[in-house]
């Protein structure tokens, strides 16, 4: 009997369907919003930042400081009731590295809470933009992505779309049918959920390492409304259409590249627990329309879904290891980057050689972009900043389009990854960030002429 006949009962297809649905609803439907196009989700994790409101900075404090705390006393003391294979155990023995990141989160949060430090980890431009401004955001986010991401990863729709999409994904992007639901979900929603995706996906043993850290690094895009508010900070909110076909289309250049280069071409094209779940859950199903076979995986996938209880234990653990294990990190990545961006001169001698890159390219006021070339590293927000008054048009332009193609900034998204176990190091993101900048620069550029 077919493989699709096999699982095509009524409980598989409401299991298939229901969850899955309602996971598109939440993560990937856009809904109108106060400043553009918004998903379910961010709309209640802004309810969530807002109700909390000035308790926000004091639960982020406890958060943070309860991490360093449980993993400095897990991994000097090793409880016997914490054993290493336990879920707390794995959540708070990190490496050593680790292990110092999150007590320098502590310290710098409390810090910026107290107000009892010096002023450039203080200042608003650095500690208190993360605590204030990102942090509340991350949180809200990580509490819904957390407890809602099952509906898209657990009941069988990234096995049908993945099928589906395998002869786009796998020729071009040398990747997997099932990331195309990761970039929908980041264009959409928020880069930081593309990630979260990616990571869960690797985890469970569905990508390799070289897909996890491609997928992380190329298809975890900048949300439409995040594009808004780059455009509105560098006063061009009226050129949104050519703005995102020219980001798109520079993004899809990198894409198709980068795989291509190192660092992401030595990654290995292995499985975290070395079995491919995709093949081992679903099996390679007879049928010969692509279709048919979508729904074979789907359905399998359904049959093997966890009840209501293990999927809220699922998304309990999940909220509670993003919680404690990478607010921190973005804390203590996310305030250093900011003070090396505000507080030092390496941001302009990286950016120096930039400089004939952009003449040759005819981009207007070239010394000023090159600076906020290499700041869109620390964070994607400060490029508009700093050329927001530079007269030029097409430079202003150029630069917001940067900054959103470049993608991985620290102070959010390098932060996420390096907190993920998707194989990747800081080098790693260093390197891909030059690399994004150099391929989307002339794309860009090239798009800019044309217009203006």
């Amino acid at each position: 009997m077919p493989a699709s006949e096999n699982y095509s009962t009524l409980r598989n297809w409401l299991i298939l369907l229901l969850p899955s649905l309602l996971g598109v609803f939440l993560f990937m439907t856009p809904i109108p919003a106060e400043k553009g196009l918004t998903i379910p989700v961010a709309v209640m994790a802004n309810q969530l930042k807002m109700t909390l409101g000035s308790w926000m900075p004091y639960l982020l404090a406890f958060i943070v400081t309860v991490s360093a705390v449980l993993t400095l006393g897990v991994k000097l003391l090793k409880p016997a009731k914490i054993p290493p294979g336990s879920f707390a155990g794995k959540l708070f023995s990190p490496g050593w590295g680790w292990v110092v990141v999150r007590v320098l989160g502590s310290v710098l949060l409390l810090m910026v809470l107290s107000g009892q430090g010096p002023a450039f980890i203080t200042s608003q431009a650095t500690g208190a933009l993360v605590l204030n401004d990102l942090l509340p955001v991350l949180l809200s986010v990580f509490v819904f992505a957390g407890l809602l991401l099952p509906l898209l990863l657990n009941f069988g729709l990234l096995e049908f779309v993945g099928t589906l999409m395998t002869k786009i994904m796998r020729p071009v992007f040398r990747l997997p049918g099932r990331s195309a639901v990761d970039c929908i979900a980041s264009w959409i929603g928020d880069g930081s959920v593309g990630i979260l995706l990616t990571s869960k996906q690797y985890e469970a043993g569905f990508y390799t390492a070289r897909e996890a850290a491609v997928i992380g690094t190329t298809f975890s895009a900048v949300s439409v409304t995040f594009c808004i508010v780059v455009l509105g900070q560098v006063r061009l909110e009226h050129m949104f259409l050519p703005f995102y076909a020219t980001i798109c289309s520079a993004g899809l250049v990198a894409a198709i590249v980068l795989p291509y280069l190192p660092p992401l071409r030595g990654k290995p094209d292995t499985y975290i627990d070395g079995v491919d779940h995709m093949r081992a859950e679903g099996g390679q199903f007879s049928q010969t329309s692509v279709f048919s076979r979508a729904v074979a995986h789907g359905l399998h996938r359904a049959s093997q879904a966890s009840g209501f209880r293990a999927t809220l234990r699922e998304g309990v653990e999940a909220v509670l290891d993003m919680l404690f294990g990478i607010l921190p990190v973005i804390m203590a990545v996310g305030t250093m980057a900011l003070i090396i961006a505000e507080h030092t001169s390496v941001f302009s001698i990286l950016g120096a050689p930039f400089v004939p890159l952009l003449e040759l390219l005819q981009i207007p006021y070239p010394d000023q972009a090159a600076k906020s070339v290499m700041v869109g590293f620390a964070d994607m927000f400060v490029p508009s900043i700093l050329v927001s008054e530079v007269p030029s048009e097409l430079t202003r332009f150029v630069i917001a389009a940067l900054s959103v193609t470049q993608l991985i900034y620290m102070s959010e998204v390098g932060a996420l990854l390096l907190g993920s176990k998707i194989p990747v190091t800081l080098l790693d993101l260093f390197v891909l960030f030059i690399l994004r900048t150099l391929i989307t620069l002339p794309v860009i550029a090239g798009m800019a002429h044309l217009m203006f």
